[in-house]
């Protein structure tokens, strides 16, 4: 890694960000993975970016699918990101044991979450690790009432007023 990739790693350790799992599902297939890339673009018409790393099953679903969901997480709700983030064994499904719903495709959200969005590609950047989806949010849901789950310098944090 180079030296300025090294240095933004470290401004971006001091940045903090909300967490979400993005999902999708291709025919019967579902995955999802824990991310932080994420940004409200545009509210009309309603847009958002992420960005997924190149050849992950989150990715490769979504690329074949053209449509995420996203699930923002509330505060102590850890163990949901820890879960998509891939801290259990690769092999299994991350969805075991946990509620899901749809909202206008067949895309799982995660019950559990304080908010949720249901997203059609509308266009994908290839990067050179990655690749970023512009999004059209096409239905949304939300419990704003639960503090958000927030991720900074490496561990999580609660709001507090």
């Amino acid at each position: 890694m180079s030296e300025l990739s090294d240095s933004l790693r470290e401004v971006m350790r001091g940045w903090p960000t909300g967490v979400a799992v993005v999902t999708a599902r291709d025919r019967e297939y579902a995955h999802g993975m824990t991310v932080n890339s994420l940004t409200s673009v545009s509210l009309d018409p309603p847009v958002i970016t992420v960005s997924l790393a190149v050849q992950t099953r989150t990715w490769r679903l979504v690329t074949a699918s053209k449509k995420l969901g996203v699930t923002f997480l509330a505060q102590g709700q850890q163990h949901l990101a820890d879960i998509f983030a891939g801290k259990i064994p690769e092999e299994e499904d991350r969805f075991t044991g946990l509620e899901t719903f749809t909202l206008a495709s067949d895309v799982p959200l995660l019950k559990a979450g304080r908010a949720h969005l249901d997203c059609v590609i509308l266009q994908e950047v290839p990067l050179p690790k990655s690749t970023l989806f512009v999004a059209e949010v096409v239905a949304a849901r939300s419990d704003l009432s639960i503090p958000p789950l927030v991720y900074l310098n490496r561990g999580y944090r609660k709001v507090s007023d």
